[in-house]
């Protein structure tokens, strides 16, 4: 089922990215004009009320449902071919080309931002990286830890009893000798792991803050570390959205003495910025999927995101070399205090919820 709930989360996200996208400068072929609009009872001048906006024509068939769900994913992708070439090659010219006033040919930065943001989480799902279905509780946990280091140290015992058997030297004694190896470095993980996070710490989260709220959050954290691991993972997917209102100050802060250079400016940058970063781990957990190594991911992942700020930041406020390369070198270091904002409020939400 895993399959049709990320395809649901695909969509949803479409519709979503619809929902807030304008409709400026698209042409519509269904209506009639003249004729009275159904909705505010002006006279129509054409295929659309030019009051409120309504079609002139409207669906009353059980076929419009789908209808609907068609023409605003569809539409809604019609956008895409002109938004991703330049998103991913040329995203500096795509955010001045929007911020001047080119709306209709492109996906705007929030329904880019939902749309990215809803797929990304749909394919960790589809990619088994995503939050567990169902989460126990401490000893729940400890359980199932001391489960597997016993059923491993029964491997381990089994699989030298096989190899004491085996003929020395060939090939079924070779391929044992490998088992017993990757058993015993598994044991060796398991061992690393505490039993329980209480006993890692020593205290664990037993402490009092005053704020009875606060302190209940805690003490079910405590209890179950597995559930606050879950509401920590669903936190980041619903309040994705944060990252924008808490990004667009600091980039602000690097032209606060250019005048020219508004907050939408900015709040343009930053979404389509991070709609990138959506896409670009999108694209590297799909790879990782198909075989594609760490040793070639790992540098993609590092390197890719500060070139796209460069040339985004060079191309959208017309910045030269040296000043983009500057502010991309102040902004990267700023992420780290952004994350930490995000990762803070994520926690206090977690315990707060």
């Amino acid at each position: 089922m895993g399959e049709f709930d990320a395809a649901g989360e695909v969509v949803s996200g479409a519709l979503w990215g619809r929902a807030v996208e304008r409709r400026h400068g698209e042409g519509h072929g269904d209506g009639e004009h003249g004729g009275i609009c159904l909705n505010c009872g002006t006279r129509l001048l054409g295929p659309h009320c030019h009051r409120c906006g309504q079609a002139g024509h409207v669906h009353r068939t059980i076929g419009a449902i789908g209808h609907e769900i068609l023409h605003g994913v569809v539409h809604f992708e019609g956008k895409l071919w002109n938004t991703l070439p330049l998103l991913f090659f040329r995203p500096g010219e795509l955010t001045r080309r929007y911020i001047h006033g080119e709306r209709a040919r492109f996906v705007s930065p929030m329904a880019m931002f939902l749309f990215s943001v809803f797929t990304m989480f749909a394919v960790l799902q589809i990619m088994g990286i995503s939050p567990p279905a169902e989460v126990g509780t401490a000893a729940q946990f400890e359980q199932g830890l001391t489960f597997a280091r016993r059923n491993t140290e029964s491997a381990i015992a089994d699989a030298k009893e096989s190899r004491a058997r085996a003929e020395p030297g060939s090939e079924r004694a070779k391929k044992l000798d490998k088992r017993i190896a990757g058993l015993e470095r598994d044991l060796d993980e398991l061992e690393k792991v505490p039993l329980s996070l209480s006993r890692a710490s020593g205290k664990g989260l037993d402490f009092k803050t005053g704020w009875k709220r606060l302190d209940k959050g805690i003490e079910k954290a405590n209890h179950n570390p597995g559930l606050a691991l879950y509401k920590l993972q669903t936190n980041s997917y619903k309040f994705s959205w944060a990252l924008i209102p808490l990004s667009i100050p600091f980039v602000w802060l690097l032209f606060f003495w250019k005048r020219k250079f508004k907050g939408y400016d900015h709040a343009v940058f930053v979404t389509y910025s991070l709609s990138f970063m959506s896409l670009l781990g999108i694209l590297l957990t799909i790879g990782g999927g198909l075989g594609v190594t760490s040793d070639i991911i790992a540098p993609l992942a590092l390197l890719i995101p500060p070139l796209h700020i460069y040339f985004q930041m060079k191309g959208a406020y017309r910045l030269r070399g040296w000043s983009a390369l500057l502010r991309t070198f102040v902004l990267l270091n700023m992420i780290t205090f952004i994350v930490v904002i995000f990762a803070l409020l994520l926690l206090g939400l977690g315990l707060l919820g």
